[in-house]
């Protein structure tokens, strides 16, 4: 992803320092394959009870993982062809158009893929052409499923729309004195203005999240994932390891739940409820 595609445990806060917590959006994106290609988006609509929108709705199966269409359910990432087990994910650059299906891939050395993931060939095209880039990190076979309706491919199943503080993420960088990409995180939301980590402390409060309201679930545990550069593919920092140094915990980030929707865009308020 090129540069300007990026986005720019605390003691608790009492009510009057909660009343100032306000922010902005600095980026917002989306994952429509578990896994590959953050997606910059200028807005998106937000619904009530639901993830982050065109969000992580196809996985990879590195090997049959017990997912039933039929019943979908919550499955461990660990079942997919994802960062946390294999780097070369992040070679892929890829791209989904919401309106066709329509799923493009590249990377050095292969020659590009284009198919629609609606449909059973598109489907076993990417497949193939996963195969080919991640060779023996694949134990496979692989195989790209969908989720049905509203069900999504989450890290967590109640982890409907990811938020990550920039502020945290430079303090981070700062202990370990390296630059850290925020897109290591992967989330739907990254903000500017907040203190770092005071998110950790916010379970069960409100935000207004430009025209939605969200409450906050739980801060997010971060995994192997986060070790990999997304741009070289390279595992060259254990983020993990140094949240715990530094921190004595291994989060960054929360999860909120959308209590009501509303459009969110890049530059909107994200601001407490008393």
């Amino acid at each position: 992803m090129k540069p300007a595609d990026r986005p720019g445990v605390a003691a608790g806060i009492d009510v009057w320092q909660w009343s100032r917590m306000q922010a902005t959006i600095a980026g917002l994106y989306r994952h429509p394959v578990k896994g590959y290609t953050p997606e910059r988006l200028e807005q998106a609509v937000l619904t009530a009870g639901a993830c982050f929108p065109c969000d992580r709705l196809y996985a990879v199966e590195n090997g049959p993982s017990g997912f039933d269409p039929a019943a979908p359910a919550h499955v461990s990432k660990s079942r997919f062809t994802v960062l946390a087990r294999m780097a070369d994910v992040a070679r892929a650059r890829t791209a989904y158009d919401e309106a066709s299906g329509v799923f493009t891939a590249t990377a050095d050395g292969l020659a590009a893929f284009s198919g629609d993931l609606r449909g059973e060939e598109g489907k076993a095209g990417l497949a193939a052409w996963l195969t080919a880039l991640l060779g023996q990190e694949a134990t496979g076979p692989l195989r790209v499923i969908e989720g049905p309706g509203a069900h999504r491919f989450m890290d967590h199943p109640l982890g409907h729309v990811s938020i990550i503080n920039l502020a945290s993420v430079r303090d981070l960088a700062a202990k370990i004195g390296r630059p850290v990409d925020p897109l290591r995180f992967r989330a739907n939301l990254y903000v500017e203005g907040w203190a770092p980590w005071v998110e950790n402390d916010w379970v069960d409060r409100e935000l207004m999240v430009g025209a939605a309201r969200t409450r906050v679930y739980k801060p997010i545990v971060r995994c192997a994932a986060t070790q990999v550069d997304p741009v070289t593919a390279q595992r060259d920092i254990d983020v993990p390891a140094a949240l715990f140094e530094h921190y004595g915990h291994t989060l960054c980030g929360i999860y909120v739940h959308v209590a009501e929707g509303g459009v969110v865009r890049d530059g909107d308020s994200v601001e407490p409820r008393s």
